[in-house]
């Protein structure tokens, strides 16, 4: 479960965001003050900053440029600030990704998806559960030995299920994290088309699956054996 930090002093808008960004994979922080926050980065352990610029308490700059001494966690900037300076210090002093207010949030969403997803490149991207060989940065794999070619989308659907094996993905997450454009609507039979080509890659009878497994009226799990 990756853990993001959310600093926004607006209520409603903290509210808003951390409802719209809620998922069985993410756990959402969310603080007020650049204090709040201060401390609980002390304690490290978070995969994405989102940090509001305007606080009661001083600016969300000025804790960008401190995280930076040490650590290169992806960060997002929102500011109602949308001065073409303003923009330059964010991402001069670091910033990974600038959004002004307001927005929409599929568009946050999608942007910090992106970030989640180019700040996993220390995590693991081999597994070997049985009978198979997932390669997914040499984009290598095998099933008893035998190579499987895999399309960039089957590879992303398989990523997340054998990352999160023997936990149950709903279908919104499946498609949020694998059809993560901005798109306002996604045709959920892409899904399942994808489901059944993966079985019919992997499986031994495609009709009767061992590891891809289907959890009715939730989504799918890829099976602890």
């Amino acid at each position: 479960m990756e853990h993001i930090l959310l600093l926004e002093d607006d209520i409603a808008l903290g509210n808003g965001i951390c409802l719209a960004l809620q998922s069985p994979y993410l756990r959402i922080s969310l603080y007020r003050t650049l204090a709040q926050a201060g401390e609980a980065l002390e304690q490290g352990g978070f995969d994405l900053l989102i940090l509001d610029v305007n606080l009661p308490d001083g600016s969300g700059l000025d804790l960008l440029r401190r995280v930076r001494r040490s650590s290169p966690v992806p960060i997002i900037l929102l500011t109602a600030n949308d001065m073409e300076m303003d923009i330059v210090t964010g991402l001069e002093s670091g910033a990974d990704d600038y959004i002004t207010k307001p927005f929409s949030l599929a568009v946050l969403r999608a942007r910090v998806n992106a970030q989640l997803r180019r700040g996993a490149g220390g995590k693991i991207a081999r597994f070997e559960p049985e009978g198979f060989l997932f390669d997914f940065d040499r984009m290598v794999f095998r099933r008893k030995g035998q190579p499987v070619e895999l399309s960039k989308t089957e590879q992303k659907l398989l990523r997340l299920l054998v990352e999160n094996q023997g936990q149950t993905l709903s279908r919104a997450t499946l498609i949020d994290r694998v059809w993560t454009d901005g798109a306002e609507y996604v045709d959920e039979n892409a899904l399942s088309v994808t489901v059944k080509r993966l079985r019919d890659k992997l499986e031994e009878v495609p009709s009767k699956p061992r590891y891809l497994k289907t959890v009715y009226g939730i989504g799918y799990t890829w099976a602890v054996k």
